[in-house]
């Protein structure tokens, strides 16, 4: 329990300090804009490449690791369907509301989570990694291909999303992990070293997109946010539990499971919606309220199956 409210208190503390830097106006009016882009440009470029060529490859594909999968997919896919077709929502919102729903923060809430309450950082990496190597790239891919359309420059539009630093620090870092090659210590410390902006950049963004937002629920998109909470904070937990349990997971790995998929949706959704200026308030809203939702489902979780 200590380890799951120890992760919350240090997301909510760097929000908090956001969240008084914007109503100070010390950063300025674009300060949110810029923390966004340097995180999605730089930092979490820098430390995807660290965590993935650091990374256990054969780890991947447990059935605890498949079961996160699904449910992350799962989700996505569902609230897609219900946003393009049935509330005709356009369609980079819908990408990133699909991220909102199935996106779970497995990175800087997950790994303290899962030091502290599921025996080591090991139990979240593959759901992050999944996260970054498959659905953010694809993701881009079509936000990319939606930002160029109708610019008139076919191949520069069809190569687009090849010019996207995360999904280049993407593949370097899956090409690293499976030649076991890493770049000498010369080169690395400085890719570590600017792989740390990048949590406390999206945090610290997010903080200050809060000063003067509404109320979640008052604004044009409660219909869309509704169907993300419901997704993300209480089906995709309840479904890992039951695919878990399907297919023979107990104890310590079923737990895990669980714990992960009750996860609130990651920051890095915000940044990649102010990145590709689609789905913004979305996007903050899911993370605040599913933050909020997921302290009770997390901690439930791990009192029932501990």
């Amino acid at each position: 329990m200590t380890g799951v409210l120890a992760g919350f208190a240090l997301i909510g503390a760097i929000i908090a300090v956001g969240y008084l830097v914007g109503r100070s106006g010390v950063l300025g009016e674009d300060a949110s804009s810029v923390l966004s882009r340097l995180s999605f440009f730089v930092g979490a470029p820098a430390l995807l490449y660290v965590t993935l060529a650091r990374s256990d490859v054969g780890a991947l594909v447990d059935a605890r690791s498949l079961v996160s999968y699904g449910t992350s997919a799962a989700m996505i896919v569902v609230y897609v369907l219900v946003a393009r077709f049935a509330m005709r929502r356009p369609a980079g919102e819908t990408v990133i509301g699909g991220l909102s729903a199935g996106y779970v923060n497995a990175g800087n809430l997950g790994i303290p989570i899962a030091v502290y309450a599921l025996g080591g950082a090991a139990a979240a990496a593959p759901t992050m990694i999944f996260q970054l190597v498959l659905l953010a790239p694809a993701s881009f891919i079509v936000l990319d291909l939606l930002e160029n359309r109708g610019q008139g420059r076919r191949l520069r539009n069809a190569l687009a999303p090849l010019r996207n630093p995360i999904l280049l620090a993407s593949v370097a870092g899956v090409v690293s992990a499976a030649t076991h090659w890493e770049p000498p210590t010369i080169v690395m410390a400085p890719i570590e070293t600017l792989g740390g902006v990048a949590v406390p950049a999206m945090l610290l963004a997010f903080g200050i997109s809060l000063r003067g937002s509404p109320l979640p629920g008052r604004s044009p998109v409660r219909a869309q946010l509704g169907l993300v909470v419901v997704l993300k904070s209480f089906v995709q937990p309840a479904l890992a539990w039951g695919l878990g349990a399907a297919v023979g997971l107990t104890g310590e790995a079923l737990l895990a499971a669980v714990v992960i998929a009750g996860l609130p949706t990651a920051q890095n959704v915000f940044t990649y919606a102010v990145r590709y200026d689609r789905g913004v308030v979305l996007a903050r809203e899911s993370v605040l309220v599913t933050t909020i939702l997921s302290v009770p489902v997390v901690l439930v979780a791990a009192a029932v199956l501990a």
